[in-house]
């Protein structure tokens, strides 16, 4: 048992020292052996306190694999990684040494942070100068070639893409997708986990038909909307960090002497919030919902992803998205951490991935916004929930919200990461 706060920030960096490739961090060496977009971000977050230097590597490495029509990669292979370590891996994909798909825009929160952690050093390296137009590239993205709905929301076109993989907010647009033949494909997953906390076969089946549909379509934001076996949803969760990140380019921006593009980012976090008000909030229940796009259906599951708008400060509905929040579907204060799921519902299970499991990312996401709004008491409870099944489960990928059980990986990337940045809070 990690007793003491230095034991914690030192195992913690063990991991982030075992698992770093030499210009990236793998999130665990064996479910894990590439670099993934958001993972970075996060544990960009915890290297800054460690090696500031490895912090900004990390997230210039990311950036150094975006394409040319502005997206970043969910997946960035490792090439010393064997081709089927991993599935889907790049012979999948048919993208060079990437995927096609993407994950949420957290990187310019992490990049604004990572600066701060050492603003000599950023300036020294060109760090901001460097990412600010690969991030306005990026955010351009996704909000010019995915606003699928046109409301100003960007639309995800695979449940990999809200980093939420088998969220119970993604069933009912994924049942309209045919499962491909399981015998064309090996689940790599399942040699490094157990089955029962990993995704089903069947939705394996469909996540890969849709991830094949979107890559024979050549990756076509035009094409793919139209496709009989699509999925197109306006995840809240997804939004809510893209408009958080637009404040945080804005700070970018006045670092560098752009107030001019700071308003513009400034502009753009408000009409989203505004889009996301009139358009996923739902009054009578203070949660925010996924919309299916194709079928213009609300996903009616209380997820976690509903509760990430309170990223955004001035939301006018916080008050009643935080009654939700520690009402008895959530018990946010009450249970550890931030549950994925709907603790009132039959389909909660508590080890299943992204059905009901708390992990380290959310609760790190949702104490944010907790700070935002002046739920301190919260926000300090969530800390310790955090730091302590980070200590307990030797950084489990993901816990058991009611017994502090770990599943997944251990020695996870973020898991390290964010209980270094905790920790840094405590010093502060």
């Amino acid at each position: 048992m990690l007793e003491t706060s230095s034991a914690l920030r030192a195992a913690a960096a063990r991991v982030l020292e075992d698992n770093w490739l030499g210009s990236s961090t793998v999130p665990s060496r064996g479910l894990y052996p590439h670099q993934w977009s958001w993972d970075s971000a996060f544990i960009a977050l915890g290297l800054r306190h460690l090696a500031p230097e490895r912090a900004r590597r990390e997230l210039v490495t990311l950036f150094n694999a975006q394409w040319r029509d502005g997206r970043v990669p969910h997946i960035l292979f490792n090439p010393d990684t064997p081709a089927d370590a991993y599935f889907p891996g790049p012979g999948f994909w048919r993208a060079g040494r990437t995927s096609g798909l993407i994950q949420p825009p957290v990187h310019a929160r992490a990049v604004w942070a990572v600066h701060q952690a050492d603003p000599v050093g950023s300036d020294t390296d060109t760090f901001l100068a460097t990412l600010y137009p690969k991030l306005k590239a990026w955010h351009r993205y996704l909000l010019a070639q995915r606003d699928f709905g046109g409301h100003g929301l960007v639309s995800i076109v695979h449940p990999w893409e809200s980093g939420m993989d088998n969220s119970p907010a993604w069933d009912e647009p994924l049942s309209a997708v045919t499962p491909a033949d399981p015998g064309q494909f090996t689940r790599r997953d399942l040699a490094h986990g157990e089955a029962a906390d990993r995704p089903t076969d069947e939705e394996y089946c469909r996540y890969v038909r849709l991830a094949a549909g979107y890559r024979d379509s050549e990756y076509s934001d035009v094409r793919w909307p139209t496709e009989r076996d699509g999925f197109t949803v306006e995840d809240p969760g997804f939004n809510a960090l893209l408009a958080d990140a637009e404040l945080a380019l804005a700070e970018i921006a006045v670092a560098l002497g752009l107030p001019a593009a700071a308003a513009g980012h400034r502009e753009s976090a408000a009409r989203m919030a505004k889009a996301m008000t009139e358009r996923l909030w739902d009054s009578r229940a203070g949660f925010f919902f996924a919309l299916d796009v194709r079928t213009g259906k609300v996903c009616r599951e209380y997820t976690c992803g509903g509760l990430l708008p309170l990223l955004l400060p001035g939301l006018a509905v916080a008050p009643a998205l935080l009654n939700t929040a520690t009402g008895p579907r959530f018990r946010l204060g009450q249970v550890l951490a931030v549950p994925s799921y709907d603790l009132t519902s039959p389909r909660f299970d508590p080890a299943k991935y992204w059905r009901g499991p708390a992990w380290a990312n959310v609760g790190w996401l949702v104490r944010q916004g907790l700070l935002r709004h002046g739920e301190d008491a919260l926000a300090h409870q969530l800390r310790l929930d955090l730091l302590n099944l980070a200590r307990w489960t030797d950084f489990a990928e993901y816990v058991d919200p009611l017994s502090a059980a770990g599943h997944g990986a251990r020695s996870f990337g973020w898991t390290a990461a964010l209980a270094i940045d905790l920790l840094a809070d405590e010093e502060s």
